[in-house]
C-alpha cells in the first residue's frame, strides 16, 4: 500500500512592496503614528550603522558588524515584541536590543571590546551579543521552558542568520522546543551569506523556513525582509502562536548590503551588479515612498528625524568614551564566584 502521510506548503507574506505600495488584504492595522514610529527607528538604524563604521574607520571602535539592508527586519521584530518579551540576539540587530531597553551607548561600549557593555540595566529583557553562530538557540529554549514551567506570560524570541540554519544547535533547538511545546519563536534573518559563503552553498532547500517542518513546528512562514510591515505582522502572529501552542519560525527574506562586519572584504566573493539590485529594493525607501503616498512624510520631517538619530547616537557616543578605563584585575574577579588559587596567584602576579 502506498499513501500520502503528509503534505506541506510554507507560506509567503509581503504587504508593502519596493514601490511603496500595500496589499490592503494582508496590511495589519496600523496608525500615522506608528507607521511614522517604525519609519523613525529604520532611520535610527542606519544613523547609528553610519556613525558606527566611521568610528571603526578612525580607530574608535573595534570589530563591528554593519546592518544597512536589515533595517525593516531587525526593526521589525523588535517592534511587534510585548512588554515581558525576552531577546536572545545574535550580533546585528542593535536596535532591536535598543527596543528591549538596551543604551547605544552599552552597545558602542561593547564593540569598543569593552565586557562593561554588556552589564544591562535591570530592566532590560535582552541577552547580551552573540558572536558565535548558533549558540544563543539552545540558551533561548532553555530561557522559554523556565517560563512554561513558571506558568509566566512570555515568548523568548531567538535570531540568527541563514548560515546558523547548518549548524546543530538550530536543528536541537527546534527539535526540543517542537517536542515541549516551548513559547519561542525562531527568526531567521535570511541574508543571503554566511560570511562569504552563499545561501545556494550552504542548502537545497527552497526556503529555509521549511527546515521547521521536521521539528514539528506549526507555526512556519517565509516574509519579505525588507519590508516592515510584513515582519511585524508575521513576528506579532508567531508571538501570539507560540504563547498559546508552542515554537514558530519566521524567515526574514532580507539582504545585507555591506560586509559581513569589518573585518571583512564583500568584493572578493559578490559582484557589485548583485547590491545594487537589492539596493532597489531598500526597506527605508519603499516605506518612505508609501508615507509620502499617505501625506505622513514631507523632506522637512526626515530632515528632523535624521537630525534627532544622530543627537541621540552622538550622545550615546559620548557616553561610552567617557567611561574611565576598565580595570585588568577585572578579568580573575569575574572568572569564578570566588578566585582559584591559579587566578589568585595571576593576580598577584600582575601587580609586581
Amino acid at each position: 500500500m502506498k499513501k500520502t502521510i503528509a503534505q506541506f506548503q510554507v507560506p509567503y507574506l509581503q504587504v508593502l512592496d519596493e514601490t511603496g505600495k500595500i496589499d490592503e488584504n494582508v496590511m495589519t492595522p496600523l496608525s500615522s503614528k506608528q507607521i511614522k514610529e517604525l519609519f523613525e527607528l529604520m532611520v535610527l538604524t542606519r544613523v547609528f550603522d553610519d556613525i558606527a563604521l566611521r568610528m571603526n574607520r578612525e580607530g574608535r571602535l573595534g570589530t563591528y558588524a554593519p546592518m544597512i539592508g536589515e533595517e525593516a527586519s531587525i526593526v521589525g521584530t523588535g517592534y511587534a515584541m510585548e512588554k515581558n518579551d525576552w531577546l536572545f540576539p545574535s550580533f546585528r540587530e542593535n536596535t532591536t536590543m535598543f527596543l528591549r531597553g538596551v543604551p547605544f551607548e552599552k552597545l558602542l561600549l561593547y564593540w569598543r571590546g569593552d565586557e562593561r557593555g554588556n552589564n544591562f540595566p535591570a530592566n532590560a529583557k535582552s541577552l547580551p551579543v552573540y558572536v558565535p553562530v548558533s549558540t544563543q538557540m539552545p540558551h533561548a529554549v532553555g530561557f522559554a521552558w523556565a517560563a512554561k514551567m513558571k506558568k509566566e506570560k512570555y515568548a523568548t524570541v531567538v535570531i540568527f542568520g541563514d548560515g546558523a540554519t547548518s549548524k546543530g544547535d538550530f536543528y536541537e533547538s527546534m527539535n526540543f522546543a517542537g517536542i515541549f511545546h516551548i513559547p519561542i519563536v525562531f527568526v531567521c534573518f535570511n541574508n543571503q551569506y554566511a560570511i562569504s559563503l552563499p545561501r545556494s552553498s550552504q542548502t537545497n532547500a527552497k526556503t529555509l523556513a521549511q527546515k521547521a517542518i521536521a521539528a514539528g513546528l506549526e507555526y512556519f512562514i517565509q516574509v519579505d525582509g525588507n519590508d516592515v510591515f510584513a515582519v511585524h505582522s508575521a513576528v506579532s502572529a508567531a508571538l501570539k502562536f507560540a504563547k498559546a501552542h508552542g515554537p514558530a519560525f519566521v524567515e526574514c527574506f532580507t539582504y545585507r548590503r555591506s560586509h559581513h562586519t569589518t573585518a571583512d572584504d564583500w568584493t572578493r566573493y559578490r559582484q557589485l551588479k548583485e547590491v545594487e539590485a537589492w539596493q532597489k529594493k531598500d526597506p527605508i525607501d519603499r516605506l518612505r515612498k508609501y508615507m509620502q503616498s499617505k501625506k505622513i512624510w514631507t523632506k522637512a520631517y526626515e530632515n528632523k528625524v535624521v537630525a534627532k538619530a544622530r543627537t541621540t547616537v552622538g550622545n550615546a557616543v559620548k557616553k561610552s568614551e567617557a567611561m574611565p578605563e576598565p580595570d585588568n584585575k577585572d578579568i580573575f574577579k569575574f572568572m569564578f564566584k570566588e578566585p582559584t588559587p591559579d587566578l589568585q596567584r595571576q593576580s598577584k602576579e600582575l601587580d609586581e
